[in-house]
């Protein structure tokens, strides 16, 4: 993955670093509102937890944890941060032409290939079943 380093203009960009394949803008149609009724508020509404503040607006992607495609090769075609979870997500695009998010396989880049099946290569990214090993 590319990193870039970006020049100093204030002590809060200083050894700053972004990786230059993720990219910042969801798919529309594998988004969704969530909604987040907590901030410190008890069942009636009234805040019990003091110093809780709102917090920053967010999506919930929604991310494809079985992997049922099966023998459909799928091509990472972005990589992006997830706010929900604290990690990076794949967008995935399927030989049959869905599109699907998974949680990024470490080592992976944008362009490699998976799959999952009963028959697939042990590969970083590729899904087998527990009953096939």
């Amino acid at each position: 993955m590319a990193i870039h380093l970006y020049k100093t203009s204030t002590p809060s960009t200083r050894n700053g670093a972004v990786d230059s394949q993720v990219k910042p803008n969801p798919r529309n149609n594998l988004i969704y509102g969530q909604h987040r009724c907590g901030k410190g508020r008890n069942a009636r509404g009234i805040i019990t937890a003091g110093h809780r503040g709102g917090g920053h607006k967010r999506l919930y992607r929604k991310i494809d944890f079985r992997r049922n495609e099966k023998d459909i090769y799928g091509r990472i075609v972005t990589i992006e941060y997830d706010p929900n979870r604290n990690a990076y997500i794949c967008l995935i695009h399927y030989g049959d032409g869905e599109k699907r998010y998974i949680l990024h396989p470490r080592g992976a880049i944008i362009g490699d290939t998976i799959v999952s099946g009963t028959e697939v290569p042990i590969k970083m990214g590729n899904a087998l079943p527990l009953s096939a090993v």
